[in-house]
C-alpha cells in the first residue's frame, strides 16, 4: 500500500516540477517581451499591462507548489546537524515530532486556506486587467499545503525519509 502511495506522490511530484518550470519559463518570456515592447514600441506597452498581474499569480503559484518539492527533497529546515547528534531512539521520537507537527501545521493551513479562498470567491473580487476571479490567486494556499501535508504523511508513516538523503549544494543550481 505505501509503495503505491510513495508511487503516485512521485509522480504528481513530478507533474509539479514540470509545472513549476513552465510557469518560470512562461514567466521569464513575458516579462522579456514586455520589456521589449515598453523599450522598443511604448505605445503597446498599456495592451500588456496584464503580463505583470498573471506574474504575480505565477510568482504567488511557484512558491506554494514548491513547498511540498522541497520537503521532499530536503531542502528545508530539518535540523539535520541537532539530529546527527541524538542517540537513534531518541533521533526517531524527534522525526516522528517534526513530521507530525508539519503535518498539523500543513492540515490547519489547508482549512485557513479554503476559507480565505471561498470567502474571497464569495466576494466577487475580480483582477483588475485580467478580470478574472482573484480566487484563483488565493487556491494555490489548500492545493500546497495540501501536498505538503501528503509528503509530511508519507515521512511520518516511515514511507520516505528525507533526513537520510545526502543533500548536494550544488544541485539545481
Amino acid at each position: 500500500m505505501g509503495g503505491r502511495i510513495v508511487a503516485l506522490l512521485r509522480r504528481v511530484q513530478t507533474l509539479q516540477g514540470v509545472l513549476l518550470g513552465l510557469l518560470m519559463l512562461s514567466m521569464t518570456f513575458g516579462y522579456t517581451a514586455n520589456v521589449l515592447v515598453r523599450e522598443v514600441i511604448p505605445s503597446l506597452a498599456p495592451r500588456l499591462a496584464w503580463i505583470d498581474e498573471i506574474s504575480l499569480f505565477g510568482l504567488v503559484w511557484i512558491v506554494f507548489l514548491a513547498l511540498g518539492l522541497g520537503l521532499e527533497s530536503g531542502r528545508h529546515i530539518g535540523m539535520r546537524m541537532l539530529l546527527s547528534r541524538m542517540p537513534s531512539p531518541t533521533r526517531r521520537i524527534a522525526k516522528a515530532a517534526i513530521n507530525m507537527l508539519g503535518l498539523l501545521i500543513s492540515v490547519y493551513m489547508v482549512k485557513v486556506g479554503l476559507e480565505i479562498t471561498l470567502f474571497v470567491a464569495r466576494s466577487g473580487q475580480a483582477s483588475p486587467t485580467l478580470g478574472i476571479s482573484v480566487a484563483w490567486l488565493y487556491w494555490v494556499v489548500p492545493v500546497g499545503f495540501m501536498l505538503l501535508a501528503l509528503q509530511y504523511f508519507v515521512e511520518l508513516l516511515g514511507w520516505s525519509d528525507r533526513f537520510e538523503r545526502e543533500i548536494d549544494p550544488m544541485h539545481h543550481l
